[in-house]
Parts: C-alpha cells; sequence; structure tokens
C-alpha cells in the first residue's frame, strides 16, 4: 500500500461490514445459519459482523470457501483497516524514523 492510500481520511471498510452489509443479505441466511456453515460460534461470528473483532487467518479461510473468493480478499481487507488504524494511532512518530539504506560495502 502507498503512502497517499494509508493517509487517507476515509478508514478503509471493515470486512464485518461487508458481511453484515452485502454477504449475508446476498447469500439469504441468518448469522445462526452463517455461523453454522463455517464452523463457529454465532458470536464470533456476531463480533465480526458489530466490527469488534477482525478477520483472522483462519476466519479468511473458512469466509474464503464459504463464499468462494478466496482467503487473500478478507485478509487484505482487515490488513488494510489494521494498518490505516495503526498509522493514525503512530502519528508523526511514525514520520520520525528514518527510513535506512544499505551501505555499500
Amino acid at each position: 500500500m502507498d503512502q497517499t492510500a494509508s493517509r487517507s481520511i476515509r478508514p478503509p471498510t471493515h470486512p464485518g461490514a461487508i458481511l453484515r452489509e452485502d454477504v449475508l443479505p446476498a447469500l439469504g441466511l441468518t448469522v445462526t445459519e452463517v455461523a453454522g456453515h463455517l464452523g463457529v460460534t454465532r458470536q464470533q461470528l456476531h463480533r465480526i459482523l458489530s466490527e469488534q473483532s477482525g478477520i483472522s487467518p483462519e476466519m479468511a479461510l473458512r469466509l474464503g470457501k464459504l463464499c468462494g473468493n478466496g482467503e487473500g480478499l478478507w485478509i487484505r481487507m482487515q490488513e488494510s483497516h489494521d494498518l490505516w488504524h495503526a498509522r493514525r494511532k503512530l502519528g508523526d512518530a511514525l514520520d520520525r524514523i528514518p527510513t535506512l539504506q544499505p551501505q555499500p560495502a
């Protein structure tokens, strides 16, 4: 991700919001039904849908299989979301860290 995208004003959408707003309605399934298909508890899925928890690698594998779009999409969405928030939290401290280059031998 380039620094321009990482400094955008609006945070990347949490993958739980995508699941809640787009995926579940398109599938026509309840949270309980999707949790059953994924092999997780309804509470675990609800924490993701309410954006209280992120998508773990294991959950990305489960969602990628269920939706047929692969785990990479879900991991990248979570990564973008997490990095955006981490950059905001670090703020100017990140700008003060130099980028070092190896010295020629």
